[in-house]
């Protein structure tokens, strides 16, 4: 087993080091919330007090953080020239394709292996270690990444190279999106022409219109799996992240001159619904938004 640095201990990351700790490796844990480094500690994690602490004699570095400004600002404050070149830094952190390219050609430049890796699955994969990570960076990188990945979760795949992470992370996310807006528009729809929305679900989950939204993830309460519908939208996969990644697609889009006019208007309805205090609700909630509850 390795010691591992592991920074940022959010509804994300303290599951991910946790399952880590479980796993028998030496887990150094940093976040600047004293709440989050208590249940790290108590998950099996050494608190460090500091992101530099937690990366001295590191063989892996793994930082879980909002946005690119911070993931560049720990690496360059914290991590590069602080852990040991030796070590294998992974960022699973989900943030916009041009900083995950430089935050690794810097990191190469300094003589570390890099790597973007992504996640999907949410905060319950992330508890259960069910991740999926789509990983950007050489190969000998990726193949150095591989086994810490693969101890927090069941999927662990090479995109490309750095910042290809990114690019899957953003596009998946974008059809998942739009996806789930179309699926909540149908079952809105369905209803209102009078069809039960079990039936529907009976139907459309064995056609041409099923999807993951649809079959694992129904956003009508009481059809299909558990979902965060049966829990008036609480927990999952929270409107605020999908927005964050949805602008990033948008960005990423005009950065390439792509039409994404889908991507665009899921992005649009959910600023929307964000912007009216959904934030902190499922994504897939935004069926109030389409007219679930103003029948």
């Amino acid at each position: 087993m390795a010691r591992v640095a592991f920074i940022g201990l959010g509804n994300m990351g303290g599951g991910m080091a946790a399952n880590l700790a479980k796993k028998g490796h030496d887990v150094r844990a940093f976040d600047l919330s004293a709440e989050a480094l208590d249940k790290a500690k108590a998950a099996g994690c050494l608190p460090a007090a500091s992101a530099a602490e937690a990366v001295d004699e590191a063989e892996a570095v793994i930082t879980m953080l909002p946005a690119g400004k911070h993931v560049e600002s720990v690496y360059n404050d914290s991590i590069l020239g602080t852990a040991p070149v030796s070590a294998i830094l992974i960022d699973c952190s989900t943030i916009d394709v041009a900083t995950a390219k430089r935050v690794g050609e810097t990191a190469q430049a300094k003589g570390y292996a890099a790597v973007d890796a992504p996640v999907s699955g949410g905060i319950a994969a992330a508890n259960a270690g069910t991740l999926t990570f789509m990983v950007g960076g050489s190969a000998e990188a990726f193949d150095r990444a591989q086994p810490f990945l693969a101890d927090m979760g069941k999927a662990v795949i090479h995109a490309g190279a750095s910042g290809a992470g990114q690019a899957a992370k953003i596009c998946n996310n974008m059809v998942l999106g739009a996806e789930m807006i179309a699926t909540c528009e149908a079952f809105v729809l369905a209803d209102k022409l009078g069809l039960d929305p079990q039936k529907f679900f009976d139907i459309a989950s064995v056609s041409s219109g099923q999807s993951w939204s649809l079959t694992s993830y129904a956003p009508w309460p009481g059809v299909g799996p558990e979902t965060p519908a049966d829990r008036d939208y609480q927990g999952g996969f929270a409107t605020a992240l999908m927005l964050k990644d949805l602008r990033l697609a948008m960005e990423a889009a005009a950065s390439v001159d792509a039409d994404t006019p889908m991507g665009a208007k899921a992005a649009e309805l959910y600023q929307a619904f964000n912007d009216a205090g959904n934030g902190g609700l499922d994504f897939s909630a935004i069926i109030r938004l389409l007219g679930k509850d103003r029948q």
